[in-house]
């Protein structure tokens, strides 16, 4: 059955303020698409528990539409074994905690096996998951899904529904006073916490649990007079910091383990820098979303207005002052298949590609709209490029790392650690690749091993020639034929 996402967000509010913010931000042009270490400005990457540098690829995964008993029905297996195919490695899942705790203090235990069952799929097929505590529009007391409705406050200010651009329904009056309770009322922010000490105490040791998201897309109430970025980055200090802090504290009272990523308001996702503060836990990733005014009302990308570019410098100040790595959240546009898509993708994913530690495209679904791919399974315009070779764990201190999207040549320059082995991945769209190695290393399985201490570059690059086995190129130790 397909699967059609729809996920119009215009607010026609927005355009001039990112305008204006995007002039005074200034323009960032990078050198090249590489990644360089070092540097005491640098960000840092995501790392495993033995110290690997981890690269996470990947897509959201959601069922929005259905509830109840019929919960996450709409995610099959079937996604997370394509998400492998394609050489992914990584799924933010979104849950709701209006399914999860439909009345307060009765939580779903059918609910919870549902995300398990879906977390079984995603370990079977090496997918790391990113648990998303997701609301849209604050939640079923506005039409979305969210935060429940008996945790909904609203003071009788009024909310006027408009369907033609829902996301301009965060600034009614009543779901910013939403938000103001969630953040203030000391009942919710203690139901809040409950909600994630249940998550993380039914999944902390689940292998295929990476970390968890610990709200989507907060928002806040603006005050008279206040422009948008002004009120954002207040809200994000005052109030979004603090509930960061007390949420993590929760996920701490029964989860040592894993990763904790926070967000700042969507606003950033038009190049204003953010307000938020410092999150006091020993591992925070810091997972803003990357959405454009413009082309998500239908507009086609626009390379000469630098959106990219004072997105990426406004983007990275926060990780760089706080010494935390980054993974975009959700990223992609409506209408991918514009004349100009084709040079987005390329300059986005190059981009993201220089200070993060990875992604969530925008989403794996079977259809139009938003979806990845078609219901045939068939990658749709331009969507293609989101599937490269890559390295998702390297054990050792990356030097470079590179991806040449018109050679489709990936590169990877590395000091070997005595800590684990280096992974590949190779995604399925190009059967044919030619892998090379070199320094004190060999290749075996698709996992580059190496003598600690040794500088080791690897090379993937298409092979000539179609329909024969994968071949390795190893200049070290010893080379082997990966089929």
């Amino acid at each position: 059955m397909s699967v059609v996402s729809v996920r119009t967000r215009t607010v026609r509010g927005i355009a001039a303020v990112v305008c204006t913010v995007a002039l005074a931000a200034g323009v960032l042009t990078p050198a090249a698409g590489a990644r360089e270490s070092g540097g005491g400005d640098a960000i840092p990457r995501l790392t495993d528990d033995r110290g690997r540098v981890l690269t996470l690829r990947g897509w959201n995964v959601e069922d929005k539409t259905n509830r109840g008993d019929k919960a996450l029905s709409a995610i099959t297996e079937r996604h997370f074994r394509d998400l492998n195919a394609h050489g992914f490695n990584f799924a933010r899942l979104l849950v709701f905690w209006d399914d999860l705790e439909p009345r307060r203090g009765q939580y779903s235990a059918a609910y919870l096996r549902k995300i398990e069952r879906i977390l079984d799929w995603a370990e079977k097929y090496g997918i790391q998951v990113l648990i998303d505590a997701h609301q849209d529009v604050f939640g079923p007391a506005f039409g979305h899904r969210g935060i429940p409705e008996w945790a909904t406050r609203t003071d009788g200010l009024p909310f006027t529904p408009n369907p033609d651009d829902w996301f301009s329904e965060y600034f009614q009056p009543a779901v910013q006073r939403a938000f103001t309770h969630l953040y203030e009322d000391p009942d919710l922010r203690r139901a809040q916490a409950a909600m994630w000490r249940v998550l993380a105490d039914r999944f902390e040791d689940h292998p295929a649990v990476l970390g968890y998201d610990l709200i989507n897309e907060p928002m806040g109430e603006l005050r008279e007079g206040e422009d948008l970025p002004t009120a954002a980055r207040r809200i994000e200090r005052d109030q979004i910091t603090p509930m960061h802090n007390r949420l993590a504290d929760a996920v701490r009272s029964v989860d040592r383990d894993n990763w904790v990523f926070v967000e700042p308001t969507p606003i950033v996702g038009e190049g204003v820098p953010t307000g938020l503060g410092k999150i006091k836990d020993p591992k925070v990733v810091y997972a803003p979303h990357f959405y454009n005014t413009a082309m998500e009302a239908g507009a086609d990308y626009d390379p000469a207005a630098g959106w990219i570019e004072s997105y990426e410098a406004a983007v990275t100040a926060y990780p760089k002052r706080h010494r935390v790595p980054v993974v975009v959240g959700e990223w992609g546009p409506l209408n991918n298949s514009l004349p100009n898509m084709g040079r987005f993708y390329r300059e986005a994913l190059a981009s993201m590609n220089r200070y993060s530690s990875g992604w969530a495209g925008y989403v794996w679904c079977y259809g139009g709209g938003y979806c990845a791919v078609d219901a045939a399974g068939t990658f749709r315009t331009n969507k293609e490029q989101t599937a490269s070779p890559y390295a998702p764990a390297v054990a050792g201190r990356v030097r470079t790392e590179s991806y040449d999207p018109a050679t489709r040549t990936y590169r990877l320059s590395y000091v070997a650690s005595a800590r684990g082995v280096t992974e590949l991945s190779l995604p399925s769209r190009a059967r044919d690749w030619r892998v090379r190695v070199t320094g004190a290393a060999w290749l075996l399985d698709g996992r580059v091993h190496a003598r600690p201490g040794a500088r080791v570059s690897v090379t993937v690059a298409p092979a000539a020639g179609a329909g024969t086995s994968m071949s390795t190129r190893v200049d070290g130790l010893r080379g082997v034929n990966v089929d």
